[in-house]
């Protein structure tokens, strides 16, 4: 996986200076005088595209290859994270590890280049608030990971996704089974007893999927990717330099193929859960289900993340938050010591009740 920095430069109208995206303001800001670029980013009647998978698959297409910009790219040696920056940036730490190992890297010249993104909304101050009370909801962990995880290392990354439609046409054939009770007498006292009574049943359905998406980094860990989304893709921005313009913004490690794979085994299993429930009666077993794919088509987007890399003892930790939507999800220590008080005042309140009951 890997990380880039603004791809080309928004220059201030006022001072010349990089102006950079803010998030609250949902505008190009100068950092130094704090003009606000006039004007609408991708204002050229761009529009999104959706490509055909198959046809991507059999031969990417060159024109769409590439940033179109010379980067400096670095590996972690920790996360394996890929950072592409412009050559006056220097790096010394991964952004999503926080490690000092990294070293140069060179295979970033086919990669496919995103064609449409959300902004952020989300600004840092929001950003901050919101960990600092997760952080104060975590009853369980140590006291001192307040101090430990810092959220002046907080860093915004657009994180690259691949997002995946298609038609389904899906046959089933399983056995249902209906519920029937029979009455028996067990040990002298009658007794309900619960059959099953089976039948063949078959059915077909047609589903279309749109937006599936299939996240295509290595640093951010995938059960924190998984707390956040979904995002609202229906809200897809053309692509434009402006709104990377002050961020990281991360190139795919996850390519084209696995990412189709890992698609379509995602919509596979919704389609055996939307037959299933077509199955008639109370139960089923033996499901076959013969899905047909058709109107595949893909994107590559980036998508808005806060990141959070801490570390607590000897293990490191994330703070995910959605740059959309706000939703959080991170990981943290347990305090064996918080643990075990719960357990012995909760052992002494069953004592007590039991004493007062004896």
């Amino acid at each position: 996986m890997g990380e880039v920095s603004a791809l080309d430069k928004h220059l201030c109208p006022a001072c010349g200076a990089e102006a950079n995206w803010n998030a609250s303001k949902q505008a190009l800001v100068c950092p130094y005088c704090g003009t606000t670029s006039p004007g609408e980013l991708a204002s050229d009647g761009s529009v999104i595209k959706e490509h055909d998978l198959v046809a991507a698959l059999r031969a990417i297409p060159g024109e769409k290859r590439g940033w179109g910009n010379d980067r400096v790219a670095v590996q972690c040696k920790s996360c394996q994270a890929i950072t592409l920056f412009e050559p006056t940036r220097v790096a010394q730490r991964c952004d999503f590890c926080g490690s000092p190992a990294i070293v140069p890297y060179e295979k970033t010249r086919n990669a496919i280049a995103p064609e449409s993104l959300l902004p952020f909304q989300i600004s840092e101050p929001q950003v901050r608030e919101s960990m600092r009370r997760w952080y104060g909801s975590r009853w369980f962990a140590p006291n001192r990971l307040k101090n430990a995880a810092f959220t002046d290392t907080v860093h915004g990354i657009y994180v690259p996704y691949w997002t995946f439609d298609a038609h389904v046409d899906a046959r089933w054939a399983a056995e249902a089974g209906y519920y029937y009770y029979v009455t028996v007498r067990r040990s002298g006292r009658l007794q309900q007893v619960r059959k099953v009574r089976w039948e063949a049943a078959a059915g077909e359905l047609s589903l279309t999927f749109d937006d599936e998406l299939v996240a295509a980094t290595q640093g951010v860990h995938a059960k924190l990717l998984r707390g956040v989304e979904p995002f609202p893709t229906a809200s897809l921005k053309p692509y434009d330099r402006g709104y990377v313009s002050g961020w990281v913004v991360e190139q795919y490690q996850i390519d084209l193929v696995a990412a189709a794979m890992n698609a379509k085994r995602a919509i596979e299993a919704k389609v055996h859960e939307a037959c299933a429930s077509d199955v008639p009666g109370d139960t089923y077993r033996n499901l076959q289900v013969n899905a047909t794919f058709s109107d595949e088509t893909f994107k590559h987007v980036l998508l808005p993340l806060w990141l959070l890399s801490y570390t607590y003892g000897r293990n490191a930790f994330q703070v995910v938050v959605n740059g959309v939507t706000g939703t959080i999800a991170g990981e943290r220590p347990w305090s064996w010591i918080k643990i075990l008080l719960v357990v012995v005042l909760a052992l002494i309140a069953l004592a007590i009740v039991g004493r007062l009951e004896g």
